[in-house]
Parts: C-alpha cells; structure tokens; sequence
C-alpha cells in the first residue's frame, strides 16, 4: 500500500489556492508548433550529443531564479511546470517542456515580457544561421 504524503497535498492545495494562470502564451505556441525539438535539430547541425546545448542553461537558469532572486521557488516552479506540462506542453518533448513551461511562468509572472523573450529568440537564431 502506498502512503500519501500530507505534505505533498498541503503543497497542492497552497499552489492551487495561488490561481496559476494558464492561458495561452502566443509565442510560446508558436514554438510549441514549430516543430523544433532538439532531436530534430541536432540532425539538422549533425550533433550527435542527445542534450541541447542549452539544457545546462535552462537548469543554471531555475536555479538562479529560485536561490538567488528568490523570484520563483523550486517548487512553485515544478508545480507550474507539472501543471502546465498538462495542459499545455504535454505533447512536447522533455527538456523542451521544462524550458515552455519555464518561459511561460516568467512571463506570467513579469519576469520576461512577450517582445523581450521574440527579441532575444531574433538574436540566437541570427547567430545560429551565420554559417
């Protein structure tokens, strides 16, 4: 028999008390459709590594926000990402998932606003495509 944690449905009930907002982030569902995941860029740049280059990035970037700014808590984050991994990014691939569902909560929570996240896609897609 399994046991059920109290402290895992006190967290439950807390976030849920929160109202995460679930709406729709336009330009991440414009990623979302794209169609680009990792696997299928790594084809594209004949990388062989089965992690995106960013992944240490996306990680470094959950951990800053938590410790450090304190402007997103480890464990509101996860709880956000699993519930918006639900609704929104279940058909995304991991780590593609965590990075939406990370953008989406700094976006909801005035962290990045829409044109600053597009602007800065703009800038990494121009260096990619120098070649």
């Amino acid at each position: 028999m399994v046991e059920i944690n109290p402290e895992k449905i006190e967290l439950d009930e807390e976030m849920a008390r929160r109202n995460l907002d679930k709406s729709s982030v336009s330009v991440l569902e414009e990623i979302k459709y794209e169609g680009r995941v990792w696997k299928d860029l790594s084809k594209k740049y004949g990388v062989d590594n089965p992690d995106p280059p960013w992944k240490v990035t996306l990680e470094a970037t959950c951990d800053v926000l938590s410790e450090v700014a304190c402007a997103l808590p480890a464990l509101e984050r996860r709880w956000e990402e699993d519930e918006l991994s639900e609704d929104h990014y279940a058909d995304v691939p991991f780590p593609e998932r965590q990075l939406l569902a990370l953008a989406h909560s700094m976006i909801r929570r005035d962290l990045i606003d829409e044109d600053e996240l597009k602007a800065k896609m703009k800038e990494v897609d121009k260096r990619l495509n120098m070649v």
